[in-house]
């Protein structure tokens, strides 16, 4: 199994998009990672927020061999109240429902603490919650494999390294 966890830091117009990548979900280090500097992006759009970051995912993930079967991002899958398509449900449809994709968001969108297509879960002695949403992959697992993750805080180590290297790492 691999898994793409993916992040974009955006720098005015222009962005670095990271992925790692990791061989399950309770992996410890990554396998390998990609970070791609884009020149110009989107600007930011209030309500269409995956018009900015979908293109920047979809060239990340291009850079990889072989498409993962799972790819992480930090946001939301499925927008609760009404539900509709968020960032990860476009980025499922780009990449032809090849690769399932799991979204972990730290803060909360409106409903989604007692929505069906959002789960709420609690990692290491955090009192704030995570928000797991996913598509191509039962809800209720892929809270389990996030919950799996490793690391001892919030958010899961793989999850801060490619936030981390969307904003620190040389491109290449």
């Amino acid at each position: 199994m691999t898994i793409a966890l993916v992040d974009v830091h955006y720098e005015g117009s222009s962005a670095r998009a990271a992925c790692v990548l990791a061989a399950s979900w309770e992996a410890e280090s990554a396998l390998e990672s990609r970070v791609l500097r884009l020149a110009r992006v989107e600007p930011y759009e209030p309500g269409s927020f995956y018009r900015r970051e979908l293109p920047c995912l979809l060239r990340v993930l291009s850079l990889l061999g072989t498409p993962p079967d799972v790819v992480v991002i930090d946001g939301y899958v499925w927008l609760p109240s009404p539900v509709r398509p968020g960032l990860g449900a476009r980025l499922y449809e780009a990449l032809g429902r090849g690769s399932a994709v799991v979204g972990i968001a730290k803060t909360v969108f409106s409903g989604a603490r007692h929505s069906p297509v959002v789960a709420t879960l609690f990692r290491g002695s955090s009192r704030r919650p995570l928000y797991v949403s996913a598509v191509g992959m039962d809800l209720d697992l892929a809270a389990q494999c996030v919950q799996r993750m490793a690391g001892g805080h919030r958010l899961p180590e793989l999850v801060r390294q490619a936030d981390r290297r969307s904003r620190d790492e040389p491109v290449g």
